[in-house]
């Protein structure tokens, strides 16, 4: 049942208008961020009434993604005659789902804190996910290859491509998922320590601050964070790397996501960098690359 009729899941003219603009939009709109010093989110979130509470921010902004696929998934095969899809769309379909189930759903739960994010961020995310889930879902679901036969012609050594792709993905999420890790740690490190002050200072008969771990930052150092101070980063770029590698290096969708994570996200990265710089110093900050090793 289609949501609203030939719009969700748009029909494959509508569908191939949404991926041409998407590949040439999104990247202009994301390279904006050089030019506007705001972002209202993270360790540059500021007092606002229109400031969402973090984690309901980031479920109900990164939700939406994996939701749609799913539907597209269930709905557009249907439409178009397609009864059985090929293994590989449903193990890209589900590669997709396993990301966003963690960055969306058990991210949130995992912090120990997350800053207000503003409704303008919240709404920009949102459109992502949507267009995003769309231009790949249909051509998983009935828009690209829909045979085995179409998968083999998607190039020479079509399986063992898919394979090397789908390494990387698991390689990448596995290289995100440390590095997040390694980033709430310092909260729960400080949180840790907090708790034992309260605790001491009811002790002593005070009446103790609450603690708070929101805005507590330092440098991390382990695994790549050693060179680089948004490794969390490349490795999410590594992940829809392997992932369009393994849809075939003709699958327009996959690499429209890739460059506009990384138009998105590389501006983020460098600003990154001078808020480390600007609260920590050189000398803390020392040389470290901000996301690109040998490059920025």
């Amino acid at each position: 049942m289609s949501l609203v009729p030939g719009w969700m899941p748009p029909t494959r003219e509508r569908w191939e208008v949404l991926v041409s603009a998407w590949q040439l939009f999104y990247p202009f709109l994301g390279n904006l961020q050089w030019l506007i010093n705001w972002y209202g989110m993270g360790k540059t979130s500021k007092d606002s009434r229109f400031n969402i509470p973090g984690r309901i921010a980031w479920f109900t902004m990164e939700s939406p993604g994996f939701l749609t696929l799913l539907y597209i998934m269930k709905t557009l095969p249907l439409q178009h005659g397609v009864t059985d899809l090929p293994w590989q769309n449903r193990v890209l379909a589900g590669l997709f789902v396993i990301h966003y189930s963690y960055r969306a759903v058990l991210f949130p739960y995992l912090q120990p804190s997350m800053a207000p994010i503003h409704v303008l961020v919240w709404g920009f995310a949102l459109f992502f996910q949507i267009c995003n889930a769309t231009s790949l879902g249909c051509w998983l679901a009935a828009y690209g290859p829909t045979t085995e036969e179409a998968w083999a012609a998607t190039g020479s050594f079509a399986t063992a491509r898919f394979v090397l792709g789908i390494g990387l993905f698991y390689l990448g999420l596995a290289g995100n998922f440390f590095h997040d890790e390694e980033l709430r740690e310092i909260r729960r490190s400080e949180q840790r320590r907090q708790d034992r002050l309260v605790q001491q200072a009811a002790a002593d008969g005070k009446s103790p601050a609450k603690a708070d771990v929101t805005k507590h930052y330092r440098v991390p150092e382990a695994g790549l964070f050693k060179y680089m101070l948004y490794p969390h980063y490349l490795c999410e770029w590594v992940e829809w790397l392997g992932f369009w590698i393994a849809a075939g290096w003709g699958c327009v969708p996959a690499r429209a996501f890739l460059i506009n994570e990384i138009a998105t996200m590389f501006p983020r990265a460098v600003k990154g960098k001078w808020w480390y710089v600007e609260k920590f110093g050189e000398d803390k900050v020392g040389k470290k690359w901000a996301v690109l090793p040998g490059v920025y």
